[in-house]
Order: C-alpha cells, then sequence, then structure tokens
C-alpha cells in the first residue's frame, strides 16, 4: 500500500541490485542462493558479487524449478555460480567484470579477516574493565553448523543469547554445510568444546575422526531442541545454587554447665527436629548472636541421632558456651541444587 501511495520505481536497465534472503550447499549445484532482486535487472551470465561471493551466473530458476533468463525488480529467483556461500541478508550488485568482482569480495574478505583479528587481538580499557569484573567467567567453546544460512543465523543469535555474569557461549565457529575434518579438528584444538550439526549429519570418515579424538556431535532438527541442549551443558558448568532447609527449633529451658565438657542447654523442641552434626543458629530475642554445628544431643544419658517435637534433650553446640535460658536453637541443612540458565 505505502509502495503504490508513494508511487516507489525501480530502474529496470540500471545494474542489478538484490538482497539474499537465503544460501546453502547444494549436492551437484554448489552455493545457491535465493535473491530477491530491488533495482536493474539480473540476468543470466552477469557477473555479481555478494560479500566474499563472487562469480558469474549460471542459471536462475524460480520456485518450481522453472529455468529463467531473468529476473526484474521484485521478483525472486535461486541463483547458481558463486564461488561460495554468501550470508542472508548480504547485498547482491552486478559489476563489469570478473577482476572487479573479485576484487571486491577479496576486500570484503580482508575486512572481515581484520575485523576478526582485532577482537582477539586488541583490547580496549572498557573491554578490559569487563573482562576484570567479569571474574571467573567460564564459556563453552562451540562450533555451529547448518543446513542454510538462514537456520545458522537464527541459532548463533539465539545462542549469543545464553549468558550471564558467570558464563556464556563461544562460537569459534561457524559455517553452512556439512561437518568437515577441519571442524573435528579446531574442536579437538579447543578445550571443551562440542559440534553442533543442525539438518546436517557427519559422514563415516568425518564420525570416526571425531570418535577417535573424543570429540562431541551432536546433531537436530528443532532449533528448540539444540537450544535446552546447550542450556543443560552450561547450567551444569555454573556454581550450585544453595538454599537453606528448615529442619527444627528448640527453646533452652535450663544451662547446665558438664566439667571439661562446657555448657549443656536443655531444651525441649518446639517445631521439627533437633538433628545431631546439623548446622544451628543461636537466637537470642529475635537476634542470631551464634552460627555452629551440634557436637552432643542427648535424651537423658543416651546419645541420639535427632529429638523430635515435643520431647526434652540436651544440645551441646561446638566449641560455643555462652548459652543462656530463652535462648532458641533452629536447626538446618543446606542443600546444593543445580542451577539453571
Amino acid at each position: 500500500l505505502q509502495a503504490e501511495i508513494l508511487e516507489l520505481k525501480a530502474n529496470a536497465k540500471a545494474n542489478a541490485k538484490a538482497a539474499i534472503v537465503e544460501s546453502s550447499q547444494q549436492k551437484g549445484r554448489g552455493p545457491v542462493a535465493t535473491v530477491i532482486v530491488e533495482n536493474g535487472t539480473l540476468k543470466v551470465g552477469d557477473i555479481v558479487v555478494a560479500g566474499v561471493a563472487y562469480g558469474k551466473i549460471r542459471s536462475i530458476t524460480d520456485d518450481q524449478g522453472k529455468i529463467l533468463k531473468e529476473i526484474k525488480p521484485g521478483e525472486c529467483g535461486v541463483i547458481m555460480g558463486l564461488s561460495e556461500i554468501p550470508e542472508a541478508g548480504e547485498t547482491l550488485i552486478s559489476v563489469k567484470t570478473d577482476k572487479e568482482a573479485r576484487e571486491y569480495a577479496q576486500k570484503k574478505a580482508e575486512y572481515l579477516r581484520q575485523k576478526e583479528l582485532s577482537k582477539t587481538t586488541k583490547v580496549s580499557l572498557e573491554e578490559l574493565s569487563e573482562k576484570i569484573a567479569e571474574g571467573e567467567l567460564k564459556s563453552l567453546p562451540v562450533i555451529v553448523k547448518a543446513d542454510v544460512g538462514g537456520s545458522l543465523e537464527a541459532i548463533k543469535a539465539s545462542l549469543e543469547k545464553l549468558r550471564n555474569d558467570e558464563i556464556k557461549v563461544n562460537i569459534i565457529h561457524s559455517g553452512v554445510g556439512g561437518i568437515t575434518q577441519s571442524d573435528v579438528e579446531l574442536a579437538r584444538a579447543s578445550e571443551n568444546s562440542v559440534i553442533l550439526g543442525f539438518n546436517i549429519r557427519p559422514t563415516g570418515e568425518v564420525k570416526e575422526k571425531a570418535k577417535e579424538s573424543g570429540v562431541e556431535i551432536k546433531t537436530y532438527n528443532v532449533i528448540y531442541n539444540l537450544i535446552d541442549d546447550v542450556k543443560a551443558i552450561l547450567s551444569g558448568l555454573m556454581s550450585p545454587v544453595i538454599h537453606e532447609e528448615q529442619l527444627g527449633q528448640a527453646q533452652v529451658r535450663q544451662v547446665i554447665n558438664v566439667p571439661k565438657v562446657g555448657a549443656i542447654a536443655g531444651c525441649m523442641v518446639t517445631e521439627g527436629t533437633i538433628n545431631r552434626g546439623a548446622k544451628i543458629r543461636l537466637i537470642r530475642n529475635g537476634v542470631v548472636v551464634h552460627e555452629g554445628t551440634v557436637s552432643s544431643l542427648k535424651r537423658f544419658k543416651d546419645d541420639v541421632r535427632e529429638v523430635a517435637r515435643g520431647f526434652e534433650c540436651g544440645v551441646g553446640i561446638d566449641g560455643y558456651n555462652d548459652i543462656r535460658e530463652g535462648d532458641y536453637i533452629e536447626s538446618f541443612k543446606e542443600v546444593e541444587e543445580q542451577a539453571s540458565l
């Protein structure tokens, strides 16, 4: 509607300019890309460049597989003839000569290489401060391979969001196409790394090499399953969450001083149980005055493991004697739980 009101027009005679919608590696056809033309007319035989990919268009087909000679502005087509798989979202332009196309592609490749190198070798003061602030930041190195560029970008974007102050995913390599031996070598060289494949399967040789090298290859055909598995791995790397579980409470009715032993609290258990060896807090007028452990627990003259609500007992606190009548002893235990992202 906007295009009609604004009377937007494209020049069909200009040099072709198109957007890469999707790209993949197809057996027997090589790199193929689905494009939508924005301006000009894209014809079979045109020399084109799209990021680091370049080449001469060998064929154009529509969504039904019908062979086309050209596609005009606003039309879609699947093209063949590029040197490698272009990224989804990249702009494709037609140029006059093969030399010009190669130069454009080489400049883009050099720019991306420098950008990648600067990430690993140069650190700004802000980044350095961040790294120091992160402290013991753990990372899970992964290699991601997918059947098409669109799926790969979606997976990478989802994995990069899986992070907090303690842990993150580090994508050391990603690409469109099957898992290769060089992917396995890279995973072997990177400590604790895993290869994630989407809609692809490792072949016999690659599978054997991965098994020999101890490299884990996990393959999926549903993105959510891949993300859930990575979440589970990250949760395993995180420090466990410790929470308290209340066991019981007792009121000190009498303090007995035993020679060579120290103060023993004569208590009535008012809630839950008091357990020998459990952690306890001594509470006086609602304020915690000591935290420690139960060193001895007796019912009359007998040593017992636990005393339940409604029974009297004698409680000894490890290394602490300042117990008074009216104090409360609260017993608890610390439970470790697996952290989740």
